[in-house]
């Protein structure tokens, strides 16, 4: 073992302690000599069975491991810590960099990985983070780079057996009373109002994959609160300290993607007048939060997944690729899985970016939150407004609210609550303020079994002599159901039904459906809901 430099002022605190396991003597040596240049205390071991030893003599801040040993692999090692009840993070080094691999690595509960042959700048930063710190870039005439520790510095175990690092130190933190990560979450996690089982779940999970560099694929249909899921990962997390980076995929135009996600140098192209990061640079030692991952191009993807492959970005106008230490959180209304099916998405990004899955229940999945939700809501309506008091709901507009489908989910509750309190006019907001309509023969989003139903007590039950009619004649029902839902607002009404503007209007120029002559539809609007 080598023991860290002298120097003639000692830091107050002990140097962070890591276990180094690799059978290859020379690589070793180069990652001791790298770690103890860093000012930590190092330890090496080269095979599972020396691992063990040293880790049933003391404790350690973090472990870093090859993945294949002469008697085990480091998934067996980071299992066994698992198993043991360790809190040391395990980072795993490979050499047979795979997308399937790393996706085995990270799913055991390995905090990042690494590939061979290991680029000592990025070696440095993922073992930084781990760790709870951040790294800068070297500067650029040469030397080492300065390592930052966080806003915060986690507290250290007061004796070896004790947990260590920042897990430990995560998880003596006391949870609020009915709310599972809701102190570990912070302010994200207090906004993700609900006592239900789906929202105790998502708790949970946010809690569990906070605590390691993972990619997380966060699904839910618009308006179910993805990104305060990623909000609240990012604050539970050793990177709360570090810059969290939405963007919403969708947003962007195609031919700006690049710049905008890599950066520009100074006269890359027309306009290029000065250099500029882009989103994975603004996101260094945080998180980048990529909103509708699905709405990207093809092209597009192939240049994300070298980006999280290799970690690193290479600039328009520059020839050399810029590391980057971010971790990714991606999050889509969309199934996955169906469009990697239908060629619209790479199937290699997909197993890259879901690592790990979220799924964030949608509102009428959870109705008994409802009550929460609206006092929650109201309370921080009437702050932005100004109002002394906070309106209550009657127990009838309460039991109108459970009625309706909520085809927007908390998104659109928060609008339809902010129109009530401007409407009702009192400190007391009845059904009649919510502007909601009366019909409730069809239940939105999509067709449901009472909505069938009730098409076939209309139609009658004789089977059809021309199906594709018949079919025809079901669809308008539906889709004159939605639209007279929606006010004639076309773009609502297909969002309701899983559809986009331009599917909407087709279905409605093939079957005779005429758009309503109300001024308020909206009909002339060619975006979708905002997400």
């Amino acid at each position: 073992m080598v023991a860290p430099p002298s120097s003639t002022s000692r830091p107050a605190t002990p140097p962070l302690s890591l276990l180094v396991v690799d059978d290859e003597p020379d690589l070793l040596i180069l990652y001791e000599l790298t770690l103890v240049r860093e000012g930590y205390d190092v330890e090496t071991a080269a095979s599972v069975a020396d691992a063990c030893t040293a880790l049933e003599a003391r404790a350690f801040d973090a472990v870093i491991t090859d993945l294949r040993l002469p008697d085990g692999s480091g998934i067996d090692l980071l299992r066994r810590l698992q198993q043991s009840g360790r809190s040391e993070r395990v980072v795993v080094i490979t050499a047979y960099g795979s997308a399937e691999t790393a996706v085995q690595a990270l799913k055991a509960g390995a905090f990042d990985y690494l590939t061979k042959p290991v680029d000592l700048r990025q070696f440095r930063a993922v073992v930084a983070s781990a760790l709870g710190r951040t790294v800068a870039l070297a500067p650029a005439g040469g030397g080492a780079p300065t390592v930052v520790p966080p806003a915060a510095t986690l507290p250290r175990p007061a004796a070896a057996g004790a947990g260590v690092g920042a897990v430990a130190a995560l998880q003596q933190m006391p949870a609020s009373s009915g709310a599972l990560g809701v102190t570990l979450a912070g302010a994200a996690a207090r906004r993700m109002v609900g006592q239900s089982a789906a929202m105790h779940q998502v708790r949970a999970l946010i809690d569990k994959v906070s605590r390691s560099m993972a990619p997380v694929l966060v699904q839910g249909e618009s308006g179910t609160g993805k990104e305060l899921v990623a909000q609240a990962i990012h604050q539970a997390s050793v990177r709360c300290a570090g810059p969290f980076v939405p963007v919403n995929c969708g947003a962007i135009p195609e031919q700006l993607l690049e710049a905008e996600f890599f950066g520009y140098r100074k006269g890359a192209f027309t306009g290029a007048n000065e250099d500029r990061p882009g989103f994975f640079q603004a996101a260094r030692g945080g998180t980048l939060f990529l909103d509708e991952i699905g709405d990207l191009p093809l092209a597009m993807q192939s240049k994300l997944l070298r980006a999280v492959q290799e970690r690193a970005v290479r600039p328009l106008g520059t020839t050399a690729e810029v590391p980057v230490d971010v971790r990714l959180i991606s999050a889509t209304h969309k199934l996955l899985g169906a469009e990697v099916a239908a060629g619209r998405f790479r199937q290699d990004l997909f197993y890259r970016l879901n690592v790990i899955e979220i799924r964030v229940p949608a509102l009428r999945e959870r109705l008994d939150d409802l009550p929460q939700l609206c006092a929650a809501l109201l309370t921080r309506i009437s702050a932005e407004t100004g109002l002394t008091t906070t309106p209550r709901l009657t127990p009838a507009a309460q039991l109108r609210l459970t009625q309706h489908s909520f085809a927007g989910n908390v998104r659109e509750l928060e609008n339809l609550l902010h129109r009530a309190l401007a409407l009702c006019g009192s400190e007391v907001i009845d059904s009649s303020d919510l502007g909601l309509p009366d019909d409730t023969d069809l239940a939105l989003p999509g067709v449901t079994l009472e909505a069938v139903a009730a098409l076939q007590a209309q139609t009658g039950s004789v089977l059809p002599g021309d199906l594709a009619a018949h079919l025809d004649e079901v669809e308008r029902r539906v889709l004159v159901a939605a639209l007279d839902r929606h006010r004639n607002n076309r773009t609502a009404a297909g969002a309701s039904l899983g559809l986009t503007l331009r599917q909407i209007r087709y279905r409605m120029a093939r079957l005779g459906i005429q758009p309503g002559n109300d001024p308020s539809s909206g009909d002339d609007v060619d975006n979708p809901p905002s997400r």
